[in-house]
């Protein structure tokens, strides 16, 4: 499952800090969120599917860390995001 350009371009108008900006955490964790979210999707519909199962697994987990970062490094900026994505913290 991967994001179309069209989506992934406007997550990172979104999110972006400045104009030439297309990898800082907001960005990445954006990114992440939105393909978790699709392979959520998926596995409602294909239950059995435990390879990419795993992958998800993964990206929850590289989401987590670069949250731990972000808030770590800019706590105003860790807030806004999980607000805008709606993410529990």
């Amino acid at each position: 499952m991967t994001l179309i350009k069209e989506a992934k371009k406007s997550l990172i108008d979104k999110f972006k800090q400045n104009d030439k900006d297309t990898g800082s955490a907001p960005v990445q964790i954006a990114i992440l969120t939105e393909r978790i979210n699709m392979l959520t999707e998926h596995f409602r519909i294909h239950k059995k599917d435990h390879h990419s199962r795993h992958g998800l697994l993964k990206l929850v987990s590289q989401r987590r860390k670069l949250l731990e970062y972000l808030k770590r490094e800019d706590s105003e900026v860790y807030q806004e995001i999980l607000d805008k994505l709606s993410l529990r913290k």
